[in-house]
């Protein structure tokens, strides 16, 4: 019975429910500009991280180095789609 229990994905939802619950918390408390945005980056990033992993099983197949690598490529081309246009409206170069 217990290999039926499905553990980690039970543990991946509290865990995303408890990143869901500080990234909140930021709009409750009166933190500043930096450090809530800090916070919000980085719990964002590590719950997209944990639905990649946990919930759409990127690391149980034969080829995950290959998912792994085309999620760096798509963090990277957002990265310089981002900054690009922050180099070009805002910055005016």
């Amino acid at each position: 019975m217990r290999e039926l229990f499905p553990a980690k994905q039970v543990m991946g939802f509290l865990f995303s429910l408890i990143l869901t619950a500080i990234a909140l918390a930021v709009y409750f408390f009166d933190l500043s500009f930096t450090a809530g945005l800090t916070i919000l980056i980085v719990t964002a990033f590590v719950q997209a991280l944990l639905q990649l992993i946990v919930f759409m099983h990127a690391g149980e197949t034969e080829d995950r180095w290959a998912v792994y690598g085309n999620v760096y490529f798509m963090i990277f081309i957002a990265l310089i789609t981002v900054f690009g246009t922050l180099f070009l409206l805002v910055w005016d170069m």
